[in-house]
């Protein structure tokens, strides 16, 4: 069965060209949900000699899964599991300044929503795989691949797998790290926090509570005292720095003349190894918030965990070895719920994170190139 591309760069356009933007907020367009992007990875994946499964986890969204033939090992004992792990989704288009699903190929670069998050460092992957489709049976490692849905919001895809698929040996994360290994990333915390007031006639304020003017407070102190409090506790990280917040969102009362009874701060902490050996960004905040207004309110909307893989991990040694150093990142990224349910995971890829989720996102051709070289080296390297 030959490819359905001819080359490593008409791969990246092709996948470019499939609009899978995740529908969480406003995607800025109809062209939603990673279904059309699985089902021509999974074509790809057959051409290259795996066994494709579709996996759906919400409705016309699934996880892609190819699995590759793999010879008896030489002792007859179990041979290591390792995986190749992008994601398939894209964030919004909304505001780009170019084509959304162009794939244009100019100046070097091809253009579009997700040529750098994740689709270049995805095609670079799915090539280096087609290219040693011969030599992946006899390697002392079964190698696998999974495209994974909703990684760009929720991180869906990669829960349903490690729920549903056990413990890998290595989980090679697709993201634009410049060919860095990312063996530590922040984790992140979405909390909402709550004031609450008496409404009553907006002519008659001095009769009421105000929740928005008990908010402004505590909006004062996030932003100074706690982001102290926040870089104190998690302490100083050598790859990742200190803890973070950002004040994201705010919405409160219901209309101009009526006191507002309710305010509803959405806050977005970045969170260090350290801070959760500290006992976590959830308690050091409401301690802090309810320590400012007893009567304040702190809920959960998300969490998503830190990353922290040994370097000194075999097949991680062999990522250096490649020529992918070590780094760190303070965003987040699938490679962490693998890492939760037991899977050493690093995320790598070609292509650079200040790409991601531009108004004018591109990746360079060299650096797809330069993924296949890089990957390709990579598995010859366990031989």
């Amino acid at each position: 069965m030959p490819p359905i591309a001819s080359n490593v760069v008409e791969l990246t356009q092709a996948l470019v060209r499939i609009p899978s933007v995740n529908p969480d907020g406003d995607p800025g367009t109809d062209g939603i949900g990673e279904q059309q992007c699985a089902l021509y990875v999974a074509d790809f994946l057959r051409s290259a000699g795996a066994e494709v499964t579709l996996e759906e986890v919400e409705p016309s969204r699934p996880n892609v899964i190819g699995r590759f033939p793999t010879h008896p090992s030489a002792n007859g004992g179990k041979k290591p599991r390792i995986i190749f792990a992008p994601h398939t989704d894209t964030v919004s288009v909304g505001g780009m300044t170019i084509e959304p699903f162009g794939g244009e190929l100019r100046d070097g670069k091809i253009w579009g929503r997700g040529a750098s998050d994740t689709k270049g460092p995805m095609a670079s992957m799915l090539w280096a795989l087609y290219e040693m489709r011969d030599e992946i049976p006899s390697l002392p490692v079964e190698v696998h691949f999974v495209g994974f849905m909703s990684e760009e919001s929720a991180q869906l895809g990669s829960q349903h797998f490690a729920k549903h698929h056990g413990r890998y040996d290595l989980a090679i994360i697709g993201e634009p790290t410049s060919l860095k290994t990312v063996f530590r990333h922040k984790g992140c915390l979405w909390a909402d926090v709550h004031t609450t007031g008496v409404a009553v006639h907006g002519a008659t304020p001095h009769l009421g509570v105000n929740a928005i003017v008990k908010m402004a407070k505590l909006v004062a102190a996030l932003d100074t005292d706690f982001r102290k409090t926040l870089a104190e506790a998690s302490g100083e990280d050598e790859w990742l720095g200190v803890s973070t917040i950002n004040l994201g969102m705010i919405q409160g009362g219901t209309r101009s003349n009526i006191v507002a009874d309710f305010c509803k701060l959405r806050v977005d902490i970045r969170t260090t190894p350290g801070l959760q050996r500290a006992g976590g960004a959830l308690a050091l905040l409401t301690d802090f918030v309810q320590g400012i207004d007893e009567t304040a309110r702190v809920t959960v909307a998300s969490e998503a965990f830190h990353l922290d893989t040994d370097p000194e991990n075999a097949f991680v040694q062999k990522l250096i070895a490649a020529g992918a150093g070590l780094t760190g990142a303070p965003w987040f990224c699938d490679a962490a719920f693998l890492a939760v349910a037991g899977t050493p995971a690093i995320a790598i890829g070609p292509g650079s994170i200040a790409q991601a989720h531009t108004k004018d996102e591109f990746i360079a051709v060299s650096d797809v190139e330069e993924g296949v070289t890089f990957f390709r080296r990579f598995l010859a390297s366990l031989k």
